[in-house]
């Protein structure tokens, strides 16, 4: 059946303007992560990216290694862009990254120009476009030199393969060279990606400042702490979870006493706010103003409904923010916290 989009989809949320900038995104954004690579895309996942864009969600967010295998999230998308969604480009704001391990060889990963530029041409082949709205690089590399990082970006810039320029898990002393190599060029990093939840909050140190002193925007993943902000670990770790899989990134260390004490508080507060707990962290997550997008994963319609009405109910006052301040602590789970330490 032919797909055809929701006429009232722009009538369900406001949309944020990323920085000092022309360009707005959803509060929610959809991260094609996990659940959406495999030889083919299977027909809930594409059933869950048109609920996306039905529900208001314009900006898809994707990497060059999302799959499982590497270039297979990419490979379906750029399937589903060349068919159902060839009428919406247009409205449709489409992110890539490179950074992080995709081919064998020196020249595979990090933050190189070679590796830059040759990624996002094969992104570019995989989704059969011609530019993509958003390219990142995916992490910060130590051992090149970030004005060679930001002379491939600019180059993607003015050869017309991205619209804008993001950065991901950077630190707050990196971003500000980025921005200033850019700025430079008489260009301009738009938007940041770091990871953030109510169980991991370095961005609150110094980097959030830093966006708002440098007109950037911030599009927070992981806000659900890979499902750790969910009851689902109280009791025990089924197979068929992250912390459960083999090869996950959430360590069962992870899942200590004092973990799940923080949990059965902050569920606590959220059922006092007729949410359940994922619903409250992320609209957490979104109180404060410089956070323009949060990047959620999802397995399917029904949780990425569930996960959209937060937005339903936003509004913190004092006593909430106070009590869940208490429980929301960092709770050693920022596994990228590597690439922000330079």
């Amino acid at each position: 059946m032919k797909y055809i989009a929701n006429k009232l989809r722009y009538q369900n949320f406001e949309y944020n303007r990323c920085g000092n900038s022309g360009l707005l995104l959803p509060p929610i954004s959809l991260g094609l992560w996990h659940n959406f690579g495999g030889s083919f895309i299977n027909s809930e996942s594409k059933k869950t990216i048109f609920y996306a864009f039905d529900r208001g969600i314009t900006h898809f967010d994707l990497a060059n290694n999302y799959g499982p295998p590497p270039g297979s999230a990419e490979k379906n998308f750029g399937k589903l862009l060349s068919n159902e969604l060839k009428k919406y480009r247009d409205e449709l704001i489409i992110s890539t990254k490179a950074g992080y391990d995709m081919w064998e060889g020196p020249y595979g990963e990090w933050g190189s120009k070679k590796y830059l530029i040759a990624s996002l041409d094969q992104s570019l082949k995989r989704m059969n476009l011609d530019y993509v709205d958003i390219f990142y690089s995916h992490r910060f590399d130590p051992q090149t030199p970030i004005e060679e990082t930001g002379e491939a970006l600019a180059q993607i810039i003015k050869t017309g393969k991205a619209l804008y320029i993001g950065i991901s898990s950077y630190s707050s002393k990196q971003t500000k060279k980025m921005n200033q190599y850019l700025n430079n060029q008489g260009l301009r990093c738009l938007i940041h990606q770091p990871s953030y939840s109510m169980l991991n909050r370095w961005i609150e140190n110094d980097l959030l400042n830093t966006l708002e002193q440098e007109s950037m925007g911030c599009i927070a993943f992981s806000p659900l702490a890979q499902g750790m902000l969910s009851n689902k670990y109280l009791k025990t770790i089924k197979r068929n979870t992250r912390a459960g899989s083999k090869n996950s990134f959430i360590d069962k260390k992870m899942i200590t006493q004092n973990y799940k004490k923080k949990i059965k508080k902050l569920e606590v507060i959220a059922k006092k706010r007729k949410q359940t707990l994922p619903q409250m962290a992320l609209v957490w997550c979104l109180r404060d103003k410089r956070v323009t997008s949060l990047v959620l994963g999802v397995r399917n319609r029904r949780q990425l409904s569930e996960n959209l009405n937060a937005l339903n109910n936003k509004e913190f006052n004092k006593y909430e923010i106070d009590e869940i301040n208490k429980y929301a602590t960092e709770s050693d789970i920022n596994i990228w916290k590597e690439s922000s330490r330079y």
